[in-house]
């Protein structure tokens, strides 16, 4: 048996040339010693918002440019504007609804020219960072002569993650799944224990976890509100503001909200949504909840430590319910 796990490099545009040194990979910019005095970020996804809060903690004066309304379009519109609003706080611009048309590198940085509704302009800059998207690892390792089917630039693969080919499995970035390190990990795992004649349950990649480590931090997973209207649910949203806890007063990090989707009738979570300090570490008591069909009953139910952050899921909880008492 072949497992493949070449994983992804940073997509290209014809029209943004990457020379490593004036226009960076996340790739050059992780081991590039020199923070630049201005720096242009294309593209605000979780990439991109990452490297901003970094470069901007060290100084720069960073600008992300997003062609889409709002940073993070994946995630809950509601989480994006709460992201954006403390960027801006943090003194980093954001430019959305913006399409780079091309890039001039010049002696001492470069020129990246910009439309935003039909209005022409550039930004100056020191050094540009290209955040766009990436594209799977599968030239050069022999597919095509193995016929191994592939689509948009990444490996099919099953439930199961086998490949087209009998005996060649692929797990992580190269299948274009889910682009993080721990689904990578349970594709893995799940591609071993199949080999050995197990048979695994398959991965929800709805359900898996997702976090963007920027300051705030975000994690979520499931439905966003917008997602569910769509589909037609009856739902119930319950919010809390981390500035309604006394642990996010005390650590002095009030930006943040807890938001979970829910359905109406019998208070499964269907999504959740957080915005705020440390709420990586929280996500997995909203995904345990939710693996073992827990309810918003239960969360609201269950007594939290105070005071802790993870205390205003309980109200976001209790909140779907119409019985928050502290909001």
């Amino acid at each position: 048996n072949i497992i493949i796990a070449t994983g992804a490099r940073q997509k290209s545009l014809p029209n943004i040339p990457i020379d490593g040194e004036t226009i960076l990979t996340s790739r050059e910019a992780i081991i590039d010693p020199v923070v630049p005095e201005k720096l242009v970020i294309i593209g605000g996804g979780a990439t991109g918002v990452e490297f901003a809060y970094i470069y901007s903690s060290y100084g720069s004066e960073v600008t992300i440019i997003e062609l889409l309304e709002h940073l993070i379009p994946s995630e809950d519109e509601e989480i994006s504007l709460l992201l954006e609003r403390s960027l801006e706080k943090q003194g980093i611009r954001i430019l959305s609804g913006t399409e780079v048309s091309g890039i001039e590198t010049t002696s001492d940085g470069a020129i990246v020219s910009i439309t935003t509704n039909d209005d022409h302009s550039e930004v100056k800059c020191s050094k540009v960072l290209v955040a766009i998207g990436v594209q799977g690892n599968i030239e050069g390792i022999g597919l095509e002569s193995l016929s191994v089917t592939t689509s948009k630039g990444f490996i099919v693969v099953d439930e199961k993650m086998q490949t087209s080919v009998p005996g060649v499995s692929a797990v992580g970035d190269v299948t274009g799944k889910l682009l993080l390190a721990h689904v990578a990990s349970a594709q893995g795992i799940m591609a071993v224990e199949t080999i050995c004649g197990l048979n695994p349950p398959s991965l929800n990649y709805s359900l898996m976890p997702r976090a963007i480590y920027s300051n705030p931090q975000v994690a979520s997973f499931g439905l966003t509100e917008s997602q569910a209207k769509k589909q037609g649910l009856s739902i119930n949203v319950g919010k809390f503001p981390l500035h309604a806890t006394g642990k996010a007063l005390a650590l002095g990090e009030t930006d943040g909200l807890i938001k979970l989707i829910t359905d109406s009738e019998i208070g499964e979570i269907l999504g959740a949504h957080m915005i705020g300090a440390e709420v990586t570490e929280m996500i997995g008591e909203l995904t345990i909840t939710q693996l073992l069909e827990g309810t918003t009953t239960e969360l609201g139910s269950l007594v939290h430590p105070h005071p802790t952050i993870s205390e205003a899921v309980k109200e976001a909880a209790l909140n779907a319910q119409g019985l928050a008492i502290h909001i």
